[in-house]
């Protein structure tokens, strides 16, 4: 199997992000031909199309992240309903200037933890949306909104309850198989 570098973003911005933790535990759970590199969102300023002509040198790292990898991950929280506002500069800073969107094609997967019962359900639907308008190819099942309780994920990354790490196990071997499917379809260059 082709090794596959999977670029990822965590929606939040917290030091104590229980969805950072979620993507340790995903990390530990993916198979073994996926690696990782976290695309770091906190210091990019807020986009504006002023800088179209001229990138910042933390949005050409953001951008030059996404062109190396082969998909992408998304690990959020929901906010007030929607994208956490970082998340969603990234994804502006992402998907511009006009003509050169880092998403176009990409093999993306959605997941996100919340305390609350119904996990991030409604903020990844925005979250699915702004990708559908940047082309991302998105696994659109399994679907996965983790309700996070304390002791889920220890200290390690390991998933302390059987169907909660079974099924996220799942979610990670589901993503690499689009993955191989997206790519066989749309090769990366």
């Amino acid at each position: 199997m082709n090794t596959r570098s999977v670029a990822y973003f965590v929606g939040s911005l917290s030091s104590t992000s229980i969805n950072r933790t979620l993507s340790q535990a995903l990390i530990r759970l993916a198979p073994d031909h996926l690696e990782f590199t976290e695309v770091p969102i906190g210091d990019l300023p807020l986009y504006s199309p002023d800088h179209d002509d001229d990138y910042p040198p933390p949005a050409r790292a953001l951008k030059e992240s996404l062109a190396a990898a082969d998909a992408v991950l998304f690990v959020t929280p929901e906010y007030n309903r929607s994208i956490p506002g970082a998340l969603k500069n990234a994804i502006d800073w992402a998907s511009r200037p006009w003509g050169q969107n880092s998403f176009d094609h990409l093999p993306a997967a959605v997941i996100g933890a919340s305390p609350g019962s119904v996990g991030t359900a409604v903020g990844q639907q925005s979250l699915r949306a702004v990708l559908s308008f940047c082309n991302a190819r998105q696994m659109t099942a399994p679907e996965a909104y983790i309700t996070f309780t304390p002791g889920l994920i220890d200290e390690d990354g390991g998933v302390t309850d059987e169907s909660t790490r079974s099924f996220l196990a799942d979610f990670m071997s589901e993503f690499a198989d689009h993955i191989e499917r997206v790519l066989t379809v749309l090769p990366r260059d």
